[in-house]
């Protein structure tokens, strides 16, 4: 695998993708680097539920098939990977980390930004729980708030706040084995939905306020944003599977039926379709002549969408921030390519609403403006950015690097290469 090519791995319980990616001169200034996607598959994904691993051997036979097509798609090996991770166990915790800043002249450097965030992860939390990223807020030098970067400054006390975002012991190792099982190393895991935010909101959007939303199969991920900053993040057990769910139930018949009825007639607005409208359940595969009206499918589909955009109202609720970000709602993942989702969104969460695709990456694949492609091309952004940022020597990142994590999967990856022959 050529060094400068980054991949990044969303498994997911509908799909698996990967998205490859090589750094190329921007067309604006050739100094900078700009991420080029030379690839990108999906694969239906088995033994995946919820976002978690639910059968080890289908899992790996569903990456192995994804990494396949990638290494004939691209014409190059894949031999490492960024994957994401996500599924409801996941939470986010506040810490605050404080330190003394021990030199004579007071200056404050990046080692003690360091020992700060490393206090931050020395908080309380369940024992079959792990770390995956410490994601530092803000700064304050002795009492002075709402420091973005204090390398540079003066002080004798540094304080971090910081959001700890953690998931089962048990979660992880299962992942990171079924990936290693394939031949493929992992350059660390990241939380999803962070991977996807990289790829589809812009540096300023994230000043102002702004939620992306995933829209999976069987999950909903959101994260918040304020000055910069990760204010919430939330992983939901409802997705878009539950509407083919809900529609195989209403029209009694089959998922792969009720998942072509959503796809091709499903709409979240009933209001929207005219009444008279009828479709042929036989041309979607069902076994008999049946018709139904398309507003029925449309109220069978309201009903879960607005279910689920109320969950989302009440996370935004909790942070106080319902209604109430400039930037709006960016809508990503699968389940938001469903017609009239981005009208539904509008009004139950009284915030303006786009549609999430990748932005600041080039390609000449057809995929890259596909929701559902946007966190695999998130996970290669992700990846970029921190080779970047540990070429130029910068140590105090945004996202920190997950020790834990790595570790683990560091020891997993030795033991499976053991068994190699």
């Amino acid at each position: 695998m050529p060094e400068n090519i980054i991949a990044g791995l969303d498994i997911g319980s509908h799909a698996i993708r990967i998205a490859v990616g090589q750094p190329v001169p921007a067309a604006s200034d050739a100094k900078n680097l700009q991420m080029h996607i030379i690839g990108a598959v999906e694969v239906p994904s088995e033994g995946i539920s919820r976002g978690t691993v639910s059968s080890i051997e289908d899992a790996v036979s569903s990456v192995s098939k994804a990494l396949e097509q990638a290494e004939r798609l691209t014409g190059l090996p894949v031999n490492r990977a960024w994957v994401g991770i996500s599924g409801t166990h996941i939470m986010a915790q506040e810490s605050r980390g404080v330190v003394g800043v021990g030199r004579s002249d007071g200056e404050i450097r990046e080692e003690d930004v360091e020992r700060a965030i490393e206090a931050a992860r020395t908080v309380a939390m369940p024992t079959n729980h792990e770390i995956l990223h410490v994601i530092p807020k803000s700064f304050t030098v002795d009492g002075q708030r709402g420091i973005k970067d204090p390398v540079g400054m003066n002080g004798i006390r540094l304080e971090v706040d910081a959001l700890i975002i953690q998931g089962l012991s048990s979660q992880i190792k299962n992942l990171t084995k079924c990936v290693y099982r394939t031949g493929l190393d992992i350059e660390d895991l990241v939380f999803s939905i962070l991977a996807t935010s990289e790829a589809v909101v812009t540096h300023k959007q994230k000043e102002l306020g702004v939620c992306v939303i995933n829209i999976g199969a069987s999950t909903t991920s959101l994260a918040i944003f304020e000055e910069g900053d990760v204010l919430h993040t939330a992983v939901l057990p409802i997705g878009s599977g539950h509407i083919t769910s809900d529609l195989a139930i209403g029209l009694r018949t089959s998922l792969e039926v009720a998942e072509q009825v959503k796809v091709r007639y499903g709409h979240a607005i009933p209001d929207q379709i005219q009444k008279k409208e009828d479709v042929n359940l036989a041309e979607l595969g069902a076994p008999d002549e049946e018709f139904v009206g398309r507003r029925f499918i449309a109220d069978i589909t309201e009903a879960r969408v607005q279910e689920i955009f109320e969950k989302i109202d009440a996370e935004l609720s909790r942070v106080e921030r319902s209604g109430m970000l400039p930037a709006g709602v960016v809508l990503t993942g699968g389940g938001a390519k469903l017609s009239g989702m981005l009208d539904a969104a509008k009004q139950a969460l009284r915030l303006p609403v786009s549609l999430g695709t990748p932005i600041g990456v080039t390609s000449v694949v057809d995929r890259i403006s596909d929701p559902a492609i946007g966190t695999a091309v998130g996970l290669v952004l992700w990846g970029h950015n921190i080779v970047s940022a540990a070429d130029e020597g910068r140590l105090g990142q945004v996202f920190s690097r997950m020790k834990g994590v790595k570790k683990v999967a560091t020891g997993l990856g030795r033991w499976f290469k053991s068994l190699r022959p």
